[in-house]
């Protein structure tokens, strides 16, 4: 260098020839345009800087944000199995006095305690259960000394059964209830629909269960009750059975599924492409099927997602009523004789399928969302 001065980009080299890494904000030089010295400004490589979850976040922000649903419900799961175990070890009472009755010796008591694990700590025991679990083993049931895995495996097949048959009927028609008040809004088939609909949201489960009963059972006949189901049974006479819990609940959860599809619809139906679709002289059910219907299901998803966990959850009143051997009986003759292997195990199920039901709805709305499917 002569005179003091320097080329411009003299310096980065010297730095890199010492072997250094050169990290300039700029680097000055002549525009031949113009003739007139500029900065040309160099961005930084941030690879370096950004964690992988960064750095996958930026690249795909879709398969992100399906992770990031993931953990979140694998964590909400492990917090409703804590306040579950909490919960049921804050019951008062003692399933060994219960079970012995108040004449009981305290010798007696203390050996039942020991022979069920009770008298280890609270930590040790939620953590043997946990385990247990994870591996599909809920323990042995305290009152009829049986797996309490294979008691569930049957009364699960019966209730999710129950559901079944009520999903495939309550969420088209919901749909296409949804879509026709819509189409004749604010005149008289979308009105009788809204009626019909506050009504049914109205009334419980339990007193529509009743009706129904009095109705169809007793006074017509035509429907069987209780609902009883076994092995042996036919599909013909499983459906039979179940036609008066299945209508009761499709009428509990048909109302609500109903309105939100038509809020949803109604609020994509203001948007300008819906205008130029009638502009273009297409027919309203052929523009809410094929233009409205298609954007608004991020939101009917999620409620028919919501409900569809009602189905399963929900089923405990409706089992109840109808005498149906599914989980949610199972679950109250437990409470009854205080069987807390059972309760542990029928909550947590209960809680993993509703917990799974609203995930699955979360990332079917997150792929429905053409901004995260096609990133800039």
């Amino acid at each position: 260098m002569a005179g003091g001065t320097s080329k411009p980009g003299s310096d980065l080299a010297m730095t890199a020839a010492a072997g250094e890494n050169p990290q300039p904000t700029g680097v000055s030089g002549l525009d031949p345009s113009t003739g007139m010295m500029t900065l040309h400004t160099r961005i930084p490589n941030d690879r370096g800087t950004l964690s992988p979850w960064g750095r996958l976040s930026r690249r795909s922000p879709l398969a992100a944000l399906i992770l990031q649903r993931l953990g979140l419900s694998l964590a909400l799961l492990l917090a409703v199995s804590l306040l579950i175990f909490g919960g049921v070890e804050a019951l008062p009472g003692d399933f060994a006095t219960t079970y012995l009755g108040q004449s009981a010796t305290p010798q007696a008591v203390a050996n039942i305690r020991k022979e069920l694990g009770l008298d280890q700590s609270a930590t040790t025991r939620y953590f043997q259960w946990l385990g247990g679990a994870l591996q599909g083993d809920f323990g042995t049931s305290w009152a009829s000394k049986q797996s309490v895995s294979e008691q569930i495996g049957k009364r699960l097949g019966n209730s999710l059964f129950l559901a079944f048959f009520a999903a495939i009927i309550s969420i088209p028609l919901a749909v296409a209830l949804g879509m026709l008040a819509v189409q004749f809004r604010d005149r008289m088939p979308d009105k009788i629909i809204n009626v019909v609909s506050l009504a049914a949201i109205s009334l419980p489960e339990f007193f529509i269960g009743y009706l129904l009963i009095l109705f169809f059972a007793v006074q017509l006949g035509v429907a069987t009750f209780p609902a009883t189901v076994y092995d042996t049974m036919t599909l013909g006479e499983r459906l039979s059975a179940i036609a008066l819990p299945t209508a009761t609940l499709v009428l509990v959860v048909l109302a609500h599924m109903m309105r939100m599809t038509r809020a949803a619809i109604l609020n994509v139906m203001s948007s300008a492409y819906i205008e130029t679709a009638e502009l273009k002289g297409l027919r309203g059910l052929t523009i809410i099927a094929r233009h409205a219907a298609p954007n608004a299901i991020a939101p009917v998803v999620n409620v028919i997602a919501l409900n569809l966990a009602y189905l399963v959850v929900g089923v405990v009143v409706v089992e109840v009523v109808f005498v149906y051997p599914g989980m949610g009986q199972y679950m109250v003759d437990a409470v009854t004789v205080r069987d807390m292997p059972v309760v542990q195990a029928c909550g947590l199920i209960f809680a993993a399928l509703y917990i799974f039901l609203n995930m699955m709805a979360d990332i079917i709305a997150i792929i429905a969302n053409p901004r995260l499917r096609h990133p800039r």
